[in-house]
Parts: C-alpha cells; sequence; structure tokens
C-alpha cells in the first residue's frame, strides 16, 4: 500500500481538494508511476462539471508524465527509472487494438471512463480512510503524487524531455495532432478551418503546419488565441464573438467551401456551422465530446453532397507510435509545445481550472513537488 496525495473531487461541481489517499499494490498488468506533471485536460472539467459520469469521490487525471518506480509482474513495456507519459488504456486484444486503431478500442468507453472506478477484476485501486474512491481514470488517475497506471496507458520516452511538455501528449495534443495527422490527411492545396483553438485546436493547427495546405483558418472567440494561431501558421483567423463566421469563410473560399473542418467546442451550434462551411466532398471531424445524449440537427440534402461527418477519438493514435513521432517533432522545432504550456502547482488545481474556464490558459500542466 503506497500513501501519497491527490486532488480528490467529492461530487459532480466541487472543487478539487488535495488529500492523503492510498494506492493497492500493483497488480501484475500494472505500473506504478511517480508523477512530475499531468495535463489538466477538458475531459477532466467536464466530469468535474458533472457532464460525464464518473465513480466519485474519485481521482482525475489522464495526462500523467513521471517515473516509473514499480512494475507488476507481467509488464514488459518498462521497467523502474524509466520515463514515460500516460496516455488511455486499451485491451489490446480486439480487432480495432490488432489492427492499430486503439482509440476505438471494444472496450473504450469501459475501461477509460465508465468503469466505476475500479479494476477490470472489480478490485479498487484507490482508497482513502479505508474507503474505496473512483480510480483508473483513463487507467491511470494522474492527479496524484503516485499513479497506479494500466500497462497499456504507459509510453517509454527519453529521459531529456521536460515533463511538463510531455503531459500533454498523453490526450490533448495527440488528439489535436493526430486528427490531421492520421484522420484527414489533408491533400496539398486544400482548404481547412478549425473552430476552437484551444490546446487541441492548435496541436491540430501545428499539426496541419507541416502539410502543404492552401488555407488554414483558426475561429474562435478569444483574441489571444487567434493572435497564437496566426503565429502557429494560420493563414486566416475569424473571431467568431465579432464576424460572421459563414460569411467570411464563403470569402475566404471564393465561394467553394472547406475541404476540411476540425470542431473541438462541442457546441452543437458551432458543429453546425462548421458542416455548413464544407463544400462538395468536405469532411468535418467531430473532436469535441458532448454531454452524453446530445444530439446534432443536420440538413439531409446538404450532406447529400458527398459531405463526410466523422467522429474522432484521441486523433485515431496508437500512443507508442504517435507520442515518440510528436516529440521528435518537437525537438526539431516543428512542435512548439512550450507555446501552449503554463504551470501550475497541483495545490492550484482550481485556479488552473478556472483560468481555463475565462481562456487565460491554453493548457495548463500541474507540477508536483516531492520534496
Amino acid at each position: 500500500m503506497t500513501r501519497t496525495f491527490a486532488a480528490v473531487l467529492e461530487a459532480p461541481c466541487a472543487a478539487f481538494a488535495l488529500q492523503e489517499i492510498q494506492l493497492d499494490e500493483p497488480h501484475p498488468n500494472e505500473v506504478l508511476v511517480r508523477m512530475v506533471a499531468a495535463g489538466l485536460c477538458h475531459t477532466d472539467l467536464t466530469v468535474q462539471a458533472g457532464h460525464l459520469p464518473f465513480a466519485l469521490p474519485g481521482v482525475l487525471g489522464h495526462e500523467g508524465a513521471g517515473v516509473v518506480e514499480l512494475v507488476g509482474g507481467d509488464v514488459n513495456r518498462v521497467r523502474p527509472g524509466d520515463h514515460v507519459v500516460l496516455s488511455f488504456t486499451s485491451c489490446g486484444r480486439c480487432s480495432h487494438c490488432r489492427a492499430g486503431h486503439p482509440a476505438y478500442c471494444a472496450t473504450w468507453i469501459r475501461a477509460n471512463i465508465f468503469n466505476g472506478g475500479v479494476r477490470t477484476d472489480g478490485t479498487h485501486p484507490l482508497s482513502r480512510d479505508g474507503q474505496p474512491i473512483g480510480g483508473r481514470f483513463f487507467g491511470q488517475s494522474s492527479f496524484s503524487t503516485h499513479a497506479l497506471a494500466d500497462e497499456r496507458s504507459v509510453v517509454r520516452v527519453d529521459d531529456d524531455m521536460p515533463f511538463e511538455l510531455l503531459a500533454p501528449l498523453g490526450c490533448g495534443i495527440q488528439t489535436g495532432a493526430g486528427t490531421v495527422l492520421n484522420v484527414l490527411k489533408p491533400s496539398p492545396g486544400s482548404s481547412l478551418a478549425i473552430f476552437g483553438v484551444g490546446a487541441v485546436g492548435l496541436a491540430a493547427l501545428m499539426a496541419a503546419a507541416l502539410n502543404p495546405l492552401g488555407t488554414v483558418v483558426a475561429v474562435d472567440r478569444v483574441k489571444s488565441r487567434l493572435a497564437l494561431a496566426e503565429e502557429l501558421g494560420a493563414t486566416h483567423t475569424v473571431n467568431a464573438a465579432t464576424d460572421d463566421v459563414s460569411a467570411v469563410l464563403r470569402e475566404i473560399t471564393g465561394g467553394a467551401g472547406l475541404d476540411y473542418a476540425i470542431d473541438t467546442t462541442a457546441n452543437m451550434t458551432v458543429l453546425r456551422s462548421a458542416i455548413d462551411s464544407l463544400g462538395p466532398l468536405g469532411t468535418c471531424t467531430v473532436v469535441g465530446a458532448a454531454p452524453k445524449g446530445t444530439e446534432l440537427p443536420v440538413d439531409v440534402t446538404d450532406i447529400l453532397a458527398g459531405k463526410k461527418i466523422v467522429g474522432v477519438t484521441e486523433g485515431d493514435a496508437d500512443p507508442e507510435a504517435l507520442i515518440p513521432l510528436l516529440i521528435g517533432l518537437y525537438r526539431q522545432g516543428r512542435l512548439p509545445l512550450d507555446k501552449l504550456v503554463r504551470q501550475y502547482s497541483i495545490a492550484d488545481i482550481n485556479t488552473a481550472a478556472a483560468d481555463v474556464h475565462h481562456g487565460e490558459t491554453i493548457k495548463p500542466v500541474l507540477v508536483f513537488d516531492h520534496e
């Protein structure tokens, strides 16, 4: 049993509270990781807001980075002392996992979110004062000074990368970049608009800048984000707070419509606008996660023009393949992650969450003090 401190969420709409908890001993397929940094992602805040059910009280966090301290008897991916990024978990056995698409694992929803906060065998990895609390969020629950992670969530990385830049690779950055690199694979000279340029949208923009697109449009309501999008490679920016987005996009594309669109907002009005802005044979990827049960009204006649609406989870990424690629792009200066990240102490997690809501921070990364 390992005693550690974690940012516990007691109930929906509550603040995070730093408390002492206990971690079970690693099972054969688990890894004990000393956390150094963890990204705060929109999905964590969606659970906090009560829009996505998870076993509470519990520990969230699914963009972890740290150092392996102990491994279970069946673990062969990593060993103690390895630096790792923590990402989502998957079974590794279903047809999608075997085909290189673990983000569409047959067990994905159940294993990562709707797992009751317990292992597949029903045992509890986390407890507080002798009572079980929810764990295994995305196979890791990394808002904790130590995390008990599923082996399938662990990606070994080079020892010289800063942990605060590694952490967001586990979800937000791989989601945005993977949507462009793995799903859309845009044609040279084509047009792409990204609706919502927070961390996921800007990661998509940086990936788009690696391709010879003719037009890359950033759409948002926050001026500072639009300015950064322009710095990172957007050819056009549209302020949704002041501009008629549809009219501006028609002008930019000469009335032809977009070839590609990415919606990160999970706002159905914005998503409908993205779909409507497509030209014939255009593709809109739906990346933002709306509350369960949300429905989207679509003009069926309009999509008969060959338009495609594609849902995307985690950028259709295989973390063991994509995360090292993203690290390589960062080293080459082609993925400037440092422009997105702002560091906070884990004790300031509620301040970090508020800064995200107010648009003051793009990607908050929580850092842990082990002294």
